[in-house]
């Protein structure tokens, strides 16, 4: 296939991934003289925060998404492909999306954002993935739903006390934002949720682990915060196991190691039992980064993230922006040492903005901005009542935690939901199951397919599941 030679009346924008960074970059762009096409590989945007919320059965997927075709109904210089970019020809300035049953041409652009964001690192153990899933896409979370209920299914029906046991095995793998917010979930979903459900099992009996390698959870917190953290998780129920280094994962559990509390210098390996395990330890950015690297020179840190100038273009293309998960990116305030951005939402939507900014810029024929990132703070819940803060203000920070942490953890993320249905419907249904200690969202499909993916040589009186 080629591409058309017929030059463009406008310029020509392509956005690729429409996570925070790409959403909010095509929406900085409403009313701009350009055309704007919008590539995703789903037909959704998704609010991340809250994707453990659909993974524990708090809320359905719809409330947490938006068709991306809606988000852009009414701003017609943006146009949305849904596919997957396999190839940026940096020097025909084109984008190559994967060949499906209608082939398409190559998008040509004058300007390119690559908001491709990140997927799970298994630190090089790719093989550990089809018994710990992380949590990134509906998919994921929709999979992780199922193992949940689907291992309390199998208890049920599991006659020996210590096959039994290993299903009420819940091991939550990395203790930062996610980990802790699953680990806390699971808990209230074994002590509050089914409770009263079962006939042969005590849901409440369930053992729910979280493992973190380093010497706390949530590392990125305030000493003192994720101290108290802790403190909530193990009030309600959560076992903490810190400094413990996951080796092996395989369709029994997986083992671990940890600091001898005898001989400290030395490690300690055993094993846990588990049929439900969640991975939430890492991440690694888009293999699009690495390509961009090898096709322009530039370079990736070992996350794979792609070396970006100060204004978030690369070094010698200015044509090329990389924002959000994908970008090694650092704030340049003026008259400070530049800081690394973190990876969170609030990072990657200020990114695209600046970067529709700068795009401006250059056709305006003006100089571009160098990047500068405000933080406004972390949040973190652990469960009902409970959570932790940590703001940024010019009065200095702002840290509490408790129950308002948690009434403003709520409404910070219903704020920040895209579109009112969706704050309406989620805001809702966390009033209901806040009186009701219910979860309705606890459907699952697929039971006949988990079983045979499982891998587990379990009886054919255990029920079918995936770990």
């Amino acid at each position: 296939m080629t591409t058309s030679s017929a030059p463009s009346p406008r310029p020509r924008v392509v956005i690729i991934g429409c996570g925070f960074g790409g959403l909010e970059a095509a929406r900085a762009l409403r009313g701009a003289a350009l055309d704007v096409t919008l590539i995703d590989k789903t037909n959704h945007h998704l609010f991340q925060p809250l994707l453990y919320q659909v993974a524990t059965a708090g809320l359905s997927a719809p409330a947490i998404a938006a068709p991306i075709r809606h988000l852009f109904r009414q701003q017609p210089n943006v146009t949305t492909l849904l596919g997957e970019v396999t190839h940026i020809d940096v020097a025909a300035r084109t984008v190559h999306l994967k060949d499906g049953p209608h082939p398409s041409a190559p998008l040509p652009y004058d300007h390119l954002i690559v908001a491709a964001g990140a997927t799970h690192s298994y630190f090089g153990r790719d093989d550990w993935a089809p018994h710990a899933p992380g949590l990134k896409t509906l998919d994921d979370a929709f999979e992780i739903r199922r193992r949940i209920l689907l291992a309390f299914e199998a208890a049920e029906k599991e006659a020996d006390p210590t096959r039994r046991a290993d299903w009420l095995n819940f091991v939550v793998v990395g203790a930062g934002p996610t980990g802790v917010e699953m680990a806390g979930t699971l808990a209230e979903i074994a002590r509050h949720t089914l409770p009263g459900e079962f006939r042969h099992i005590d849901p409440a009996s369930a053992k729910i682990i979280l493992l973190e390698g380093g010497p706390r959870v949530l590392q990125s917190m305030p000493e003192a915060l994720s101290q108290r953290a802790r403190e909530q998780l193990e009030k309600l129920g959560v076992e903490v196991r810190l400094n413990a280094r996951v080796t092996a994962i395989d369709s029994d559990g997986l083992m671990v190691e940890s600091p001898s509390s005898a001989q400290p210098t030395s490690a300690n390996s055993y094993q846990i039992k588990s049929k439900c395990i969640v991975w939430a330890a890492g991440v690694a950015a888009s293999v699009l980064g690495r390509q961009l690297a090898g096709a322009t020179g530039c370079d990736t840190d070992r996350a794979g993230r792609v070396v970006v100038a100060p204004d978030l273009s690369l070094p010698g293309h200015p044509e090329i922006s990389v924002i959000g998960d994908l970008a090694a990116a650092k704030s340049h305030a003026p008259g400070q040492e530049p800081t690394p951005v973190p990876g969170v939402s609030p990072g990657a939507k200020q990114m695209g903005r600046a970067t529709a900014a700068n795009i401006l810029r250059r056709l305006a024929g003006q100089a571009t901005q160098p990047f500068r990132y405000r933080d406004y703070g972390n949040l973190a819940t652990i469960g009902r009542n409970s959570a932790v803060v940590d703001l940024t203000s010019p009065a200095g920070p702002v840290r509490f935690s408790g129950y308002f942490a948690w009434l403003f953890w709520l409404f910070a993320h219903v704020y920040f939901l895209i579109g009112f249905r969706n704050r309406l419907v989620v805001l809702l249904d966390w009033a209901w199951a806040y009186w009701s200690f219910a979860r309705y969202a606890r459907v699952v499909t697929g039971i006949e397919g988990s079983a045979k993916s499982n891998g587990a040589k379990q009886a054919e009186t255990a029920a079918p599941t995936r770990s």
